[in-house]
């Protein structure tokens, strides 16, 4: 709790006390209460506990004024105390201050709990960064003052700094403050590595890849802070209807208070005075919009809290609501519902064992950098770097030549092996290889074995896809640069009946214009990458996917998740339609306690206590309603 919270804390106690002690005199044994009959004494006595709760309520009223904003809550809540002052209610005039000062204190406590959420994401931020000099010498710097293609140096315990790649040293990172998971990322040299990750073990040196403010953290943070400038639908209504609604009142308060008499003075009856004018005060304070006010942004600002915890910015309260309205939902394949890194799938051995058919695809690749060699030597297990080879590439064909020892080889596709008239050579079925990328591999001109890639679908897509489909996304749309093979066995796999395959960038927006239409249909779009950014801009809410590093997908983007797996996707859906589904509870639950209220005022038959609690008391429950935003949704809540 912040000293200003306490010291409202502070003021409320000791108001309550008093505000108890006169209660006691004014309803206790007539001995007691006999005193308070001096109306001017306990005037003076109830104007302590009020000042005290209510003076700053007091002085923003009067600034109001002055400045010209006069139709606010502590306009209305100081026009409503000070009217029932004079009408003699002043146990009720102490009562109304100091439980709107109540309602007050739950918000800004509420308030502080949904941006502790996000403030946690602050400390992300690295204060300092240790830049290596030539001579091997360190030296603590501020991070903005890095240039890039530096060393840092980061020990254990201590944030990363700047994005950068492993130059030396290996570690596992504490990457939960970005990605909301704890299980340790391991790194080593040659590693991409971003800002905002927490060192855990050993010391690395890092040669940075970007300027400070073109980090990860930097755009991660800028993000955070801007979130609140997009306000949602709902946001903006309760704006304008506060601007409507509190003169309206302000007005109908007045009428009911002095229309009735003037009318009753008219045609001769008795005029009440200070009946009409206590009804008019009640109905002021019945009407006070704060619980409106208050609890909706409240309740966004806890959903988006929310997200940040769970590693998922959401760029503002609009973008969590659009992200409940979305009736269809498109993706893209690579990276975003597999992998996007390709891993041998399946090695089948003609002659010896599968680990010799990848150690001489291994030999053949040893000097390729192209994905598909990379994966062979990664999972081959052997450094083949010192083996002389002799070999030739062949594009659209494959590698052949010699081992250093006469042994002569052939890797490739099944047109490699025809040409070169490979004994016993047995092509793969294309529905047996599916999507599979196919390497046959032959040794002194024999066929050798098969070697089977693929770009693996991610262990949680078709339960996130299930999950999506339970919150209520309709159709789902694969798009995707690949084959017609390979998304088919993609879709097929996961479920999706609507795909559509080799497709360029902008391929990809003709499609979601055509899914969009005339009647803009809320389309939301998930994407991992840089060719993503188009269509990530056009969509109704766009997602990136594991955008972490990824400038372009974190610019073009709406929502980004902080990791690749597909179900922080249906989590987003679940926070924002609990989010909304507490927004519309709050609206439902004030509209309709104040329209009751108002009516029984107006009628006579509510006092100043029922107008306490259909301010206050209500603002309280919607407020502590809009906290539950602040919790994860369970994982059968929708």
């Amino acid at each position: 709790m912040k000293r200003k919270q306490k010291k409202l804390l502070y003021r409320i106690i000791l108001a309550g006390i008093l505000f108890a002690i006169l209660m006691v005199c004014e309803h206790g044994p007539e001995s007691i209460s006999a005193w308070t009959e001096n109306t001017w004494l306990f005037a003076a006595l109830c104007l302590v506990p009020y000042l005290i709760v209510g003076y700053d309520v007091l002085r923003k009223a009067v600034l109001g004024i002055i400045h010209g904003q006069v139709l606010d809550e502590n306009f209305l809540m100081t026009v409503a105390t000070v009217g029932a002052f004079a009408l003699g209610d002043f146990i009720e005039a102490v009562a109304v201050l100091l439980f709107y000062q109540i309602g007050e204190l739950f918000q800004q406590l509420a308030t502080a709990k949904s941006r502790k959420s996000i403030a946690d994401l602050m400390d992300i931020r690295p204060d300092i960064a240790n830049l290596e000099a030539e001579d091997g010498t360190v030296t603590e710097v501020d991070p903005g003052e890095v240039p890039v293609g530096s060393i840092v140096v980061v020990r254990p315990g201590e944030k990363v700094p700047i994005d950068g790649v492993v130059e030396s040293g290996t570690s596992s990172l504490n990457t939960a403050a970005l990605t909301g998971e704890s299980m340790p990322r391991d790194v080593l040299a040659g590693d991409e590595i971003v800002s905002g990750c927490v060192n855990l073990t050993g010391t690395l040196r890092i040669r940075t890849t970007k300027d400070f403010g073109e980090s990860t953290v930097s755009k991660i943070l800028e993000l955070v802070e801007h979130s609140g400038s997009k306000k949602s639908k709902s946001e903006r209504f309760i704006t304008r209807f506060a601007q409507v609604y509190t003169p309206a009142v302000c007005l109908a308060a007045l009428v009911l208070a002095f229309l009735p008499p003037v009318i009753s003075l008219l045609i001769g009856k008795e005029v009440l005075w200070g009946q009409w004018i206590g009804r008019g005060l009640t109905f002021l304070v019945i009407s006070c919009p704060c619980a409106l006010v208050i609890s909706i942004p409240l309740g966004f600002f806890g959903g988006i809290g929310c997200a940040s915890r769970c590693g998922i910015l959401v760029k503002g309260s609009d973008y969590l609501e659009r992200l409940a309205a979305l009736t269809t939902l498109v993706m893209d394949k690579t990276g975003t519902l597999t992998r996007g890194q390709f891993a041998v799938h399946e090695v089948q051995a003609v002659q010896g064992d599968p680990q010799q058919v990848l150690y001489y695809a291994a030999c053949a690749e040893k000097d390729s950098n192209h994905p598909i060699a990379l994966c062979i030597k990664n999972a081959c297990g052997v450094d083949v770097s010192m083996v002389e080879t002799n070999i030739t590439e062949r594009g659209g064909f494959g590698l052949h030549g010699t081992l250093a020892d006469g042994t002569q080889l052939a890797v490739g596709n099944a047109r490699l092996m025809q040409e070169q008239n490979i004994t016993g050579f047995t092509e793969v079925s294309s529905e047996k290889a599916g999507a599979q990328t196919v390497v046959y591999v032959a040794k002194d001109g024999a066929f050798f074995g098969t070697i089977l890639i693929e770009d693996p679908v991610k262990e949680t897509s078709a339960e996130a896809l299930k999950k999506l489909r339970a919150a209520g996304i309709d159709r789902m749309v694969m798009l995707t640069g690949d084959s017609e093979k390979a998304a088919h066995a993609v879709a097929n796999r996961l479920g999706i009946d609507e795909y559509y395959a080799g497709l360029l960038p902008e391929d990809k927006v003709r499609r979601v214009e055509e899914l969009i239409g005339d009647q803009d249909a809320p389309v939301g779009f998930v994407g991992d990458g840089i060719n993503d950014a188009p269509v990530l801009a056009l969509s109704y809410v766009g997602i990136a996917m594991g955008a972490m590093g990824s400038d372009a997908a974190i610019e073009a983007a709406d929502v980004v998740l902080m990791d690749d797996d597909p179900m922080k996707i249906a989590l987003a859906r679940k926070i924002s339609l609990k989010t909304l589904r507490i927004v519309r509870e709050n609206v439902i639950f004030a509209l309709g306690v104040k329209a009751l209220c108002l009516l029984l005022g107006a009628l006579g038959l509510a006092g100043m206590w029922l107008a306490v609690f259909a301010d206050v008391g209500v603002m309280v429950l919607a407020v502590l309603n809009s906290m539950r935003a602040l919790k994860a949704p369970k994982e059968d809540e929708a």
